[in-house]
């Protein structure tokens, strides 16, 4: 495959770049970015892309095929271009970068920076002083260690903030865990700070997993108190110890030379990946963590590897003098350097071909192995499993199939002003917000919800056939037979007349399917019903807020407007500039005539000097607004001689608080 010749502004840019390290980003013809990469010298990374012969990997065909723009960052080192990389894909999440299939927080084990310090887990990590152990991407790993800590060392459980004035006040009183021997009372300062301080560093070196010094310790310790004739002390002791070698004999020996290391390796198939630590301490595997990615189409394994290894150790403190990895990535003395920085010691990376460490490696790959297939196994198991709610509702209505993909529709008005109408469409019974859209209807005047949702369906499905989207399997409509009679005319006249639709009534949540004179009522305990009802709410609920935000801009641009000189266009940059008129009455004429020039800034102020009510333009507006919410709220509905059912007072209620409940994607989209 050939690529295609970069566009003139492109090929100027490409022949201007410069041999340093940097960061390069890629965007397509609507100026998203679609890929981040780093360099040790951008101009030959860049260009490389740019060759007239195809590439071995079509993925990759395909982003030089969408790549119009490019912009990069020069940096002073290749280690900045690695931190700088990783930043800013954190940030865009570029379409053809890898990135984390589930980007949650990971829990940690926290030693906190007080005086009796706690240990417990947590996602957040707070920059107190505290130390952190982790991250745990198995969590029964993480409280099979914890149970293991309290299990050997009386530390402290409760979450009191213990202080000298404190404790010497007995605020405190004893719990239970100091009466059946769990803790050893610094509450009421019955263990010195000293000592507690080095019970909590024997603790630390178990998190690292230095269980051999820590062993080594204890039996010093226990064998001093035996000879200074402190036998009850030696007990306690002597039952760590115990408790130590028992957790101790569950760790796999990995090697015999009883170094610290971890084994990195990685496993892919191909647009998921799976990353994977082994975390090898005194000769011991202590722990080991995974990490699922996706979008690995066109990323080497070296390229996974590294940007695992970023991952990882950006989040953990415990890193060792040795990484054990497959193979060298390109930015192998970038990396060293920074984990060494990070470290406080040398950190250095061995690619092993013969022996134990080869061993050991291959083990590490093969758990990689087992996880990557047993997450694509999941993913297959839910791309065909149906949720309850979508199978109790085929059954309900009778369907020809799972109505997996719905999309249900809301028409709003106040009044008969501003006539707006919503789609919200649900997946597998859940909200797809990415694909919800809002209507201004155009052609009907006054109150007429019939021709309104006439007009919503025919603009939908007719840009669904002209741009050969899929037809989702339910339609449904906001009201009784009137609103769906509506609906299936246009269907017919669109060649849709096998589509499946029904309409659903507010006041006794009746269903109506076309060619029937009477209503369905679906068991009130229906799990397909309440999915009905939710369909419902949502598409008022994101009705009522698309309403509302089209009447506050009217209301507000009016308020500019009334200013001789100011129009449509002049009202909303200000209102973009300043966000509210309150905001630009306040303003300065500098201030405004950055925007809309000195002759009409000094209009502007004059007017809101002289008018009394200029202080309370902004609040008499939502005055209005609020006043008319409850009217809102019963007029927006498709049927409006129906009565309002709790759910659609719930769903008034939160567009009236500005809950919108939106991932920031569907609630944008207009047509």
């Amino acid at each position: 495959m050939t690529e295609p010749p970069p566009t003139n502004e492109l090929q100027r840019k490409l022949e201007n770049l410069p041999r340093s390290p940097g960061v390069y980003q890629f965007r397509d013809a609507e100026g998203r970015i679609i890929y981040v990469g780093k360099a040790k010298s951008l101009r030959s990374r860049v260009r490389s892309y740019f060759q007239a012969k195809g590439s071995a990997d079509p993925k990759r065909d395909i982003l030089v095929s969408r790549i119009t723009d490019l912009e990069i960052v020069v940096t002073d080192s290749e280690v900045e271009a690695l931190l700088l990389e990783n930043n800013l894909i954190k940030e865009h999440a570029p379409r053809y970068n890898i990135r984390l299939k589930d980007d949650k927080s990971y829990p940690y084990i926290v030693v906190t920076n007080e005086p009796y310090p706690r240990i417990f887990p947590t996602r957040r990590i707070v920059r107190d002083g505290s130390r952190y152990y982790g991250p745990y991407t198995d969590v029964k790993a993480m409280h099979l260690m914890l149970r293991t800590i309290r299990g050997i060392f009386p530390i402290r459980s409760c979450d009191y903030k213990l202080d000298a004035d404190v404790i010497a006040r007995r605020k405190v009183k004893l719990c239970l865990d100091y009466h059946i021997q769990k803790c050893e009372g610094p509450c009421e300062g019955l263990v010195a700070q000293e000592e507690y301080t080095a019970m909590i560093a024997q603790v630390e070196q178990l998190l690292k997993g230095k269980t051999r010094g820590l062993q080594r310790q204890l039996e010093e310790e226990m064998q001093d108190c035996a000879e200074n004739l402190e036998f009850e002390k030696a007990a306690k002791l002597r039952n760590r110890l115990q408790a130590l070698k028992t957790y101790q004999d569950r760790q796999k020996v990995a090697a015999a030379d009883f170094k610290d290391r971890d084994i990195v390796a990685i496993a892919r198939k191909e647009s998921d990946a799976v990353g994977i630590v082994f975390r090898v301490r005194d000769g011991k595997i202590v722990g080991k963590q995974h990490f699922p990615f996706t979008g690995a189409d066109i990323e080497s394994d070296e390229a996974i590897l590294e940007h695992l290894m970023h991952r990882y150790y950006t989040k953990t403190m415990d890193i060792p003098s040795e990484i054990v990895i497959p193979e060298a990535p390109e930015s192998t003395e970038a990396l060293e350097e920074w984990l060494s920085d990070r470290a406080q010691m040398r950190v250095g990376f061995t690619v092993p071909r013969i022996g134990d460490k080869l061993k050991l490696l291959s083990m590490c790959r093969a758990n990689a192995g087992y996880i990557l297939d047993d997450i694509l196994l999941q993913k297959m198991k839910s791309e065909t499993a149906l949720p309850k709610s979508v199978e109790f509702l085929q059954r309900d209505l009778h369907l020809p199939s799972p109505p997996r993909r719905i999309e249900c529709f809301d028409i709003s008005h106040f009044q008969g002003a501003e006539t707006v109408a919503s789609m919200v469409s649900f997946l597998d019974g859940k909200p797809r917000k990415s694909e919800y859209r809002k209507y201004g209807i155009r052609s009907v005047h006054g109150v007429d919800d019939f021709a309104s949702m006439r007009e919503v369906i025919e603009r939908r499905y007719t840009r669904v056939l002209e741009e050969e989207q899929p037809l989702p399997d339910l339609i449904v409509v906001d009201g009784g037979k009137g609103q769906l009679s509506s609906a299936v005319e246009i269907l017919k006249e669109l060649g849709l007349d096998r589509q499946p639709i029904i309409g659903l009534a507010k006041r006794l949540e009746e269903v109506f399917v076309p060619g029937e004179s009477l209503p369905m009522n679906l068991p009130k305990t229906s799990p397909g019903l309440k999915l009905l009802q939710r369909l419902r709410d949502e598409a008022h609920r994101f009705a009522i807020t698309y309403h509302r935000e089209r009447r506050d801009r009217a209301t507000l641009q009016t308020e500019l407007e009334e200013i001789e000189g100011v129009g449509p266009k002049r009202a909303q940059t200000l209102l973009t500039a300043f966000g509210s008129v309150r905001s630009v009455a306040q303003a300065s004429t500098e201030q405004l005539a950055e925007h809309v020039g000195w002759s009409l800034a000094r209009q502007i102020f004059e007017y809101f000097q002289t008018s009394a009510d200029s202080p309370s333009i902004e609040s008499s507006s939502s005055e209005q607004v609020t006043s008319s919410e409850k009217e809102l709220s019963s007029d927006t509905s498709s049927s409006s001689t129906s009565t309002s059912s709790a759910s659609d007072q719930a769903a008034s209620a939160n567009a009236r608080s500005g809950s919108t409940q939106d991932d920031g994607k569907g609630d944008t989209v207009t047509e």
